[in-house]
C-alpha cells in the first residue's frame, strides 16, 4: 500500500517540483544550445523557457502522468521530456548537435553543484547542525538533498552512450565530422533505440549508488 502520510505527501510534492524544474532546465538548455548553433526549431516551438508549461504540453505523459504515478506507487521518480530539433541541421553540423546534446546534462550538473555547495556551506557554518534541524532548516536540507540527488541522476544517466540518451549524440565530439555524420545516420536508422535505453537503465542501476556516495562525500567533505 502506498504511504499517504503528510510527510510522504510533502516528500512526493518536493520531488515532483524538483523534477519539473530540473527537467525544464535540461530541455531549455538543449533549446538554447541549438539556437546558438543555428537551429531555432526548439526555440520556435516554445522550449526555450524555464516555464514548465510548454514542456508539459509537449510531453504530458513523461512530465506529469508517469512521474506522479511512479512517486506514489514506488517512491521513486521516473519521467522524461524532449525538445525538437531539425535533423537536417544535425546532418550539416554534427559537432554542434553534440554540444546541443551535452547542454542538457550540463544544466543538471550546474543545479547539482549549486545544491552541493549550499549543503557544504550549511555543514561548514552550522546552519543545519544541532539546534537547527527543525522547521524551515529541515525543509531546506531536504530540498537541497532532493535537488542534488535528482540532478546527479539526470546528468549522469543522460551521459550514458546509449541511444536515445544525450550521451549517444554527445560522443560525436570525439569523432571527425564525417565519422560523426555516419554515426548519426546509423543512430537515426537503428532499430535498437529502446534496447539501448533498457541496457542503460540496467547498467546505470548497478553503478549509481557508488556515483552518488562518492559525489556526495566529495561535496560535503572534499577528497579527505
Amino acid at each position: 500500500m502506498p504511504d499517504f502520510t503528510p510527510e510522504a505527501l510533502l516528500n512526493a510534492f518536493l520531488w515532483y517540483v524538483a523534477f519539473l524544474f530540473s527537467t525544464t532546465c535540461h530541455e531549455a538548455s538543449h533549446a538554447l544550445a541549438a539556437k546558438i548553433g543555428g537551429d531555432e526549431t526548439a526555440a520556435l516551438a516554445g522550449s526555450l523557457t524555464l516555464s514548465p508549461i510548454p514542456h508539459i504540453r509537449r510531453e504530458p505523459l513523461g512530465m506529469v502522468v508517469v512521474p506522479l504515478l511512479s512517486i506514489f506507487l514506488s517512491g521513486s521518480m521516473i519521467g522524461w521530456a524532449s525538445a525538437p530539433f531539425d535533423p537536417y541541421w544535425q546532418r550539416r553540423h554534427p559537432h554542434r548537435a553534440g554540444w546541443m546534446a551535452l547542454a542538457g546534462p550540463a544544466a543538471n550538473f550546474m543545479l547539482m553543484t549549486i545544491s552541493g555547495m549550499l549543503m557544504r556551506l550549511g555543514l561548514q557554518f552550522g546552519w543545519f547542525g544541532p539546534g537547527q534541524s527543525g522547521g524551515g532548516a529541515a525543509l531546506f536540507v531536504t530540498v537541497l538533498h532532493i535537488f542534488f540527488t535528482l540532478n546527479l541522476l539526470l546528468g549522469t544517466f543522460n551521459l550514458l552512450p546509449f541511444p536515445p540518451l544525450d550521451g549517444a549524440t554527445g560522443i560525436t565530439l570525439l569523432m571527425p565530422e564525417q565519422t560523426a555524420l555516419r554515426y548519426l545516420d546509423w543512430l537515426s536508422e537503428s532499430s535498437f533505440r529502446m534496447v539501448g535505453l533498457i541496457a542503460g537503465v540496467l547498467f546505470f542501476g548497478r553503478i549509481f549508488h557508488y556515483i552518488y556516495g562518492f559525489t556526495l562525500h566529495l561535496f560535503l567533505y572534499g577528497l579527505s
